[in-house]
């Protein structure tokens, strides 16, 4: 009986297709046409005030790259993924969207999943590296003075490889890209979860290494740093003024740092849910109309960071140091908010 019952689930397995493999074209929208119009609007909106948001933040740190410090570098990296994601990839499919079909081919549609999923990935690496950073800053004072440029380097160099390596690995033969259930995008193949037991490694790799892992170390960063604040005050009190000084800006470019986390996660977390579900729960049980919402949410994660800067009150990298007489002498004949 059992050896009847371990043939049935192997034939279950085999006999499984997804989506992209049926007799179905993969890349015709299963959206109304209204609905792929909306979508097309949609996304041309984040991705205008993304690239503009995001490009005004590298251009201005440009200006002053030999005084960025570590924080506002790896910044300036997160500003770079959201621009990658904004200038690469939303082209595609706002086309795909107001074409009412996927319109670039396997070719186009496995480009698309890469640079999404690397981007992706990249923010959220970059996250996890200032996370720590803000950890090693507000938690262990003496420890964190010793972070200095080259650290950031070095660390940038880690979630480029990283990232890098993550989005390439389906090209080996181990996963794959292809197109959303909706038809006018494409994204990582969550599919194979379904049809064997090596695509359900290759899915639970992805998702522990490039989501769960990440995250679990900003949730532990940024929990930590809400226990230290509570007793801060007291401590950094015995130190001179520059220290105190220094401590309130490490304070503000934390919160910061936790609200662009929070905005990641909140705008990416429903889509992994769902494709999570996609990949271990029943086959084809997620509604078409209901997969394409938070993949529309995920792709608007891009455009948060710009707003977050400016009503934090802290511009291009999030921190005046260095910068704040060249400001001040600026905003002379024009007020600052």
């Amino acid at each position: 009986m059992n050896g009847m019952a371990s043939d049935h689930n192997t034939s279950s397995k085999e006999e499984y297709l997804p989506h992209y493999l049926q007799k179905e074209d993969p890349f015709a929208s299963k959206l109304s046409k209204e609905a792929d119009i909306v979508a097309g609007f949609y996304l041309t909106v984040i991705g205008i005030l993304s690239t503009l948001g995001n490009g005004y933040v590298i251009f201005m740190s440009s200006k002053r790259k030999k005084k960025l410090r570590p924080a506002e570098i790896m910044t300036v990296n997160l500003a770079v993924c959201d621009l990658g994601i904004s200038v690469v990839g939303k082209p595609f499919s706002i086309i795909s969207f107001f074409s009412h079909r996927w319109v670039f081919g396997w070719m186009g549609c496995r480009w698309y999943g890469w640079a999404g999923f690397f981007f992706g990935c990249g923010s959220l690496i970059t996250m996890t590296a200032v996370s720590l950073d803000r950890y090693l800053k507000i938690c262990h004072l003496s420890y964190g003075t010793w972070l200095k440029r080259h650290h950031a380097f070095i660390c940038l160099a880690i979630i480029w490889a990283y990232a890098t390596f993550w989005a390439t690995v389906p090209f080996a033969g181990v996963g794959s890209y292809a197109p959303e259930p909706f038809g006018t995008s494409c994204t990582l193949d969550w599919w194979l979860a379904q049809a064997s037991v090596a695509g359900q490694a290759f899915i639970l790799s992805i998702l522990f290494f490039c989501l769960l892992f990440p995250t679990a170390v900003i949730v532990f960063s940024y929990v930590k740093i809400i226990l230290k604040v509570k007793s801060s005050t007291k401590e950094v009190a015995h130190y001179d003024t520059r220290i105190q000084n220094s401590h309130i800006l490490e304070m503000k470019l934390t919160k910061v740092a936790m609200l662009i986390c929070a905005g990641f996660l909140i705008a990416w977390i429903p889509y992994a849910v769902v494709s999570v579900w996609s990949a271990f729960g029943q086959p084809d049980s997620v509604p078409i109309q209901f997969s394409v919402v938070p993949t529309l949410l995920a792709k608007s994660a891009a455009m948060y960071n710009p707003i977050i800067y400016q009503v934090i009150d802290c511009k291009f990298a999030c921190c005046r140091s260095g910068g704040l007489k060249t400001l001040q002498k600026k905003s002379s004949l024009k007020k600052s908010r």
